[in-house]
């Protein structure tokens, strides 16, 4: 497995097809809500595997000092098996390269324990998405 930024249309055609699969279809939402007015100025990560897009992930600044993490997803017979945790920690490596002192995600509710274990911690109880998926916001302060 590898872990990188997605450099053609055609990687970058399947991150999003995942981040939708994974994140959204399940919901019935549309394909274009898999993204947001923040994709260019992110850092886009993909695990790859025997040329596959197994997992992927995405960061931007929120300010010069605060990252954030999103759009988290690793296919589904992938789970668990260190994909994630990955991507993760090469995100973090990114943006701690850019500056950040504080890194916030806001968490569905399955996967705490995962951020938990990987040192964030749990600040509140966020937002629902799609009225049903109830989120966290997590931070973990890098100073």
């Amino acid at each position: 497995m590898i872990i990188k930024s997605p450099s053609t249309q055609k990687e970058f055609d399947d991150y999003y097809d995942l981040r939708w699969r994974i994140l959204r279809s399940p919901w019935n939402q549309p394909k274009g809500s898999e993204k947001d007015d923040k994709e260019q100025d992110a850092i886009h990560l993909m695990a790859v595997e025997e040329g596959k897009i197994i997992g992927c992930g995405r960061a931007h600044f929120n300010s010069d000092t605060e990252a954030q993490i999103r759009y988290m997803a690793v296919e589904t017979e992938y789970q668990n098996k260190g994909v994630g945790k990955a991507i993760l920690l090469e995100l973090e490596n990114k943006v701690i390269e850019k500056g950040a002192k504080k890194i916030v995600l806001n968490a569905r509710e399955n996967v705490i324990k995962f951020y938990q274990k990987n040192g964030y911690k749990v600040v509140k109880e966020s937002h629902t998405l799609f009225g049903v998926i109830k989120h966290y916001l997590m931070v973990k302060d890098i100073e």
